[in-house]
């Protein structure tokens, strides 16, 4: 299904599907798609700055073999990618690191983040959101993140490079006529940034999510956002699809 223009319309209405995609792809990755022992969740987060996070946690063993396991298998052959940027630097950032409650099913291994309009509204929303980022790969969590909105004047040339820039600066271009972003972060002794620049109209490809350094898993983005878009209201993928607002009936004669 081809990418809505999520921009034509009202914040709070891509908030309800955010969710509701969110809560669809956990459920496809908890369908066999995770080996056994990994669980995904969705954490809800508050305040208007803070969307809801899709985490990968485990019960497993960390000194436990992914041969042992069963479910879903980890691909160790590296993801293929329109862009591919690796590094050996080290995080910095000037914030201290985050303190953060564990789930009680175990450690979190990977984090699934479906960006929303609030996480780019102003500056400091945006360093929220880069700074958290950050902060889960320094901590060794790999995390993939979904940007259905064009850049703004805060992340010019799009979300990647807002966070790529705190591990190494390097320079970014959208393809022509591609100015959304899914990309995969792998942390580890090597970092890797797979970049997938996509467009309204353009059908979501499969994108990595890595469980261990170097293991890594497909997301079904297409399925699940078609999935999620069926099961909206027609009211609702009416006004989506139209980028407007339906009028108000008043009750006039």
């Amino acid at each position: 299904m081809p990418i809505h223009d999520w921009t034509r319309i009202p914040a709070g209405l891509f908030h309800h599907f955010h969710q509701d995609w969110s809560i669809e792809i956990a459920r496809e990755l908890n369908r066999g798609r995770l080996p056994k022992g990994l669980s995904a969740l969705v954490e809800q987060r508050s305040g208007p700055r803070e969307s809801d996070v899709l985490t990968v946690e485990s019960t497993r063993d960390p000194g436990r073999r992914e041969s042992d396991s069963e479910g879903g298998v980890a691909t160790a052959a590296p993801p293929t990618t329109r862009i591919v940027r690796r590094t050996t630097k080290e995080i910095y950032a000037g914030r201290a690191n985050r303190i953060v409650v564990r789930h009680h099913l175990g450690r979190i291994v990977a984090v699934v983040e479906i960006v929303s309009p609030g996480n780019k509204v102003s500056r400091a929303a945006l360093r929220d959101f880069v700074e958290k980022t950050i902060d889960f790969l320094r901590a060794g969590i790999h995390v993939l993140i979904v940007d259905l909105f064009p850049p703004t004047p805060r992340d010019p040339y799009g979300i990647h490079k807002a966070i790529w820039d705190e591990i190494e600066e390097e320079e970014f271009a959208f393809p022509e006529g591609k100015d959304r972003i899914l990309v995969s972060y792998e942390t580890g002794g090597l970092r890797a940034a797979y970049v997938e620049p996509v467009a309204v109209g353009d059908d979501l490809p499969d994108m990595p999510l890595f469980l261990t350094n170097a293991g890594h898993i497909l997301v079904p983005l297409e399925p699940t956002y078609r999935a999620t878009w069926d099961a909206s209201p027609e009211e609702f993928r009416r006004t989506v699809e139209i980028g407007e607002m339906p009028e108000l009936d008043d009750g006039s004669p």
